[in-house]
């Protein structure tokens, strides 16, 4: 192993990194401008798509980008719905988490006995999204048992994401409550339901984020895009645009699919409502789901992805 592999041999970008740095066929120069062609394949034909070794082998995370893209789609989608009806992102627990260290400090803001001591409905729901979140993630422990980057575990665990976002589409619709809030102070969602809903949302992204960084690429978390962003500032080939550059295509792609996301996200809620736009979530996720039987495994040393 040489110097440079061994720097390579840790870190999210290290099966990425890995395959830049190896020469390319000279058949494949024309062709290697397309980060979609090259690494992304839609899907491979296994033989016996329900054997136990196609499920239990581990994707190729070279070749995971569609499925992952759609991760990112699904946080902006379904963030769109908790931040139009209660300003409050089901995603990103960053902001959440500062809202909740602002309630705490409000406590002791004032003169003893004018403190405003109540606990404010948008922090109740900020604070409901960051334990839920947390507890959808530790759920992503199952995935070191079963191997995180096996089809089994990914099409499970997606799965699972499906039926937390039906849950969520469930309790808006019996909650009886509306789906766009005109300003900060006036949330569309106050009763015991939305809060369930809230709830089932933050756990199926809190999920997601853990199966998207275990599966160790450029789309990190597929959920918070903060640190995407400053890697891609950072990166030394980002103007770099005479060849593909995986590191930075990839972050590329992760950004849009998150702002397209949101951006349909809003359009299904103005057009059928929350509840609804949720019930095209839970769709969405089932499709990602078995799209991750599909996606090749690593290859094996005479050069073919291991399907069954």
């Amino acid at each position: 192993m040489t110097t440079q592999d061994q720097k390579l041999s840790t870190g999210p970008e290290y099966a990425e990194q890995k395959a830049e740095s190896l020469p390319q066929p000279v058949s494949s120069k024309e062709s290697s401008y397309n980060t979609i062609i090259d690494t992304a394949q839609l899907w491979t034909s296994p033989r016996t798509v329900f054997s136990k070794r196609h499920w239990m082998t581990d994707v190729d995370p070279l070749q995971s980008t569609f499925p992952l893209a759609a991760y990112c789609f699904m946080t902006g989608f379904i963030d769109s719905v908790s931040f139009t009806a209660i300003f409050v992102w089901c995603g990103f627990q960053t902001g959440n988490s500062v809202q909740l260290a602002l309630a705490l400090a409000r406590l002791f803001s004032g003169p003893p006995g004018q403190r405003d001591t109540s606990f404010h409905l948008a922090d109740q729901q900020a604070l409901t999204s960051v334990l839920t979140f947390i507890g959808g993630a530790s759920l992503g422990r199952i995935g070191d048992w079963m191997g995180a980057k096996t089809r089994a575990w990914l099409f499970l665990g997606t799965m699972i994401q499906a039926l937390f976002t039906m849950a969520a589409a469930l309790t808006a619709w019996k909650s009886g409550q509306g789906s766009i809030a005109e300003v900060r102070g006036d949330p569309a969602w106050t009763n015991a339901l939305t809060f369930v809903a809230i709830a089932f949302m933050s756990a199926s992204l809190g999920l997601q984020g853990i199966m998207g960084k275990r599966v160790n690429t450029q789309f990190a978390t597929t959920i918070v895009l903060t640190t995407v962003w400053c890697e891609l500032m950072a990166d030394p080939k980002l103007l770099t645009f005479r060849h593909r550059v995986i590191t930075r295509d990839h972050k590329l792609i992760a950004i849009f699919a998150l702002f397209l996301g949101g951006f349909v996200g809003r359009a299904i809620i103005d057009a059928v409502g929350a509840a609804s736009t949720l019930g095209v979530g839970t769709g969405m996720r089932v499709v990602i789901a078995i799209w991750w039987l599909f996606v090749p495994g690593k290859p094996t040393k005479t050069g073919k992805p291991v399907s069954a």
